[in-house]
């Protein structure tokens, strides 16, 4: 399979400034955003793959777990993340940086909160058909 990504040399990215959005699953003002950094996936015929940042600020939860159909390779850059907590945000296993997780397609994982806010480095990609 040949994954198709644009040529990017080395340069600076605004962490605290311009492109930033809300990322696709999240609920807008929720305190979640994502810095996309290469790629795209096409969820319609399961191809593709993305880099993306994806930043909670401090005290955000999320309530429901996700699920999708493409594999996922998350490290936690900086901060805490709590994983499993309930949809008040109570429980679940905290980690700190540096974090890694692996995650094959259909794997249901979530709720997270973050108490002091993080930055997750996110790879997503589809199995080569």
């Amino acid at each position: 399979m040949a994954v198709t990504k644009e040529h990017k040399e080395f340069h600076r990215l605004a962490l605290d400034g311009e492109g930033w959005q809300l990322p696709e699953g999240y609920a807008p003002g929720g305190g979640v955003d994502e810095l996309p950094l290469s790629g795209t996936l096409d969820a319609d015929n399961r191809k593709g793959s993305r880099t993306r940042l994806l930043r909670f600020q401090p005290g955000v939860f999320t309530k429901t777990q996700f699920v999708h159909e493409y594999w996922e390779e998350v490290f936690l850059l900086q901060g805490d993340l709590t994983v499993g907590n309930d949809a008040e945000g109570n429980g679940g296993e905290n980690f700190t940086a540096p974090t890694y997780a692996c995650r094959p397609p259909g794997v249901h994982h979530g709720p997270f909160r973050s108490n002091g806010g993080c930055l997750l480095l996110e790879i997503h990609y589809y199995d080569p058909a």
